[in-house]
């Protein structure tokens, strides 16, 4: 579908774009990323492929770094690029608007003549809403500056579709994971507490999210830069499946068969939490013709080996990472 195009990855060594440069790459589109540094050391998520990806350095929050994007002449662009923190974010309104907000700005405004551009939003922008599943059709309500920022990014996006008429489609992943995700997210943070016997301390997690297994997202995506109908839309992927968080702390507790002391209840609830959150796949389903295709069960099975290897790599007796730095 992508074979010969160019197509632009914003932001892309974090943790959702690798996998989505992997796939490009296997569909043999001409590759290309921004990145901060050039640098193989900070994007060591494409190790492995960056002999075959075409680097730009740029911040999305500098214009002038995005003007070479004019003699690039990207076919495709996704953007992922954002300070993506819900927590933190509150520590650094400014950074996490200008990068969400400005940055998308910036980005459109940069480059104006592509076949299409997805924005990559985030399920946060629904924020409280009085009942679930989460419809695209209801207003958002963001409850932090991450989704704030994220969520003006979607408004500055449908602001260009319509008054440029050039073809935007916007994506609304729920909580994603897999291979290659950093601690910072609770999935990968538990896996590798579990896996290395350490305490894992919670809040009561009667909250509960969805968790999407990275290459359903990566399916998702390639289907909304491709689909002629998902153009002008806001299109939900979840999974389907809605988890307590003390019920996922338990299971990923037993999926890696872990010996760590268990303190659910421990942790305050933090200020502005959504309690539920469940998406409606129904528009992905007609529009995308999309559907999870990897079950949680899998997906978490095929996460937590990769994150053994990991464990034995970072912190294992005969590491090479452990040599470099000496």
């Amino acid at each position: 579908m992508l074979k010969g195009k160019k197509v632009l990855v914003t932001g892309g060594s974090g943790f959702i774009a690798s996998h989505l440069c992997r796939r490009l790459l296997a569909e043999e589109a001409v590759l290309y990323v921004t990145t901060k540094y050039n640098s193989l050391v900070d994007n060591i998520r494409l190790a492995a492929h960056w002999g075959e990806i075409h680097v730009i350095e740029a911040d999305l929050r500098n214009a002038d770094s995005l003007a070479q994007l004019r003699s690039i002449k990207p076919d495709i662009v996704f953007h992922l690029a954002a300070y993506n923190h819900v927590g933190d974010s509150f520590l650094h309104v400014s950074e996490a608007i200008d990068s969400n907000a400005k940055g998308t700005a910036n980005l459109m405004e940069a480059w104006q003549d592509y076949e299409r551009f997805v924005y990559i939003s985030t399920s946060e922008v629904y924020g409280y809403q009085e009942s679930v599943p989460f419809t695209e059709t209801m207003i958002p309500q963001p409850m932090s500056p991450y989704s704030v920022g994220k969520y003006a990014g979607e408004l500055y996006a449908h602001m260009k579709f319509r008054s440029t008429g050039k073809p935007v489609a916007v994506l609304r992943p729920f909580n994603a994971f897999g291979p290659y995700q950093s601690p910072r997210a609770i999935i990968p943070e538990l896996i590798l507490k579990c896996l290395r016997g350490e305490q894992v301390t919670t809040t009561e997690g009667k909250q509960t999210r969805e968790f999407n297994f990275v290459e359903n997202l990566v399916d998702g995506f390639i289907k909304a830069a491709t689909v002629p109908e998902a153009v002008g839309e806001v299109i939900n992927l979840g999974s389907g499946r809605e988890i307590a968080i003390r019920d996922l702390v338990k299971e990923i507790h037993g999926c890696t068969d872990s010996a760590s002391e268990l303190r659910i209840g421990a942790l305050p609830y933090r200020s502005g939490e959504i309690w539920r959150m469940c998406a409606d796949n129904a528009k992905a389903a007609r529009v995308l013709d999309w559907t999870p295709a990897v079950s949680f069960e899998e997906g978490l099975k095929r996460t937590v080996a990769w994150f053994r290897e990991f464990v034995t790599a970072m912190y294992g007796p005969d590491s090479q990472v452990v040599r470099l730095g000496r």
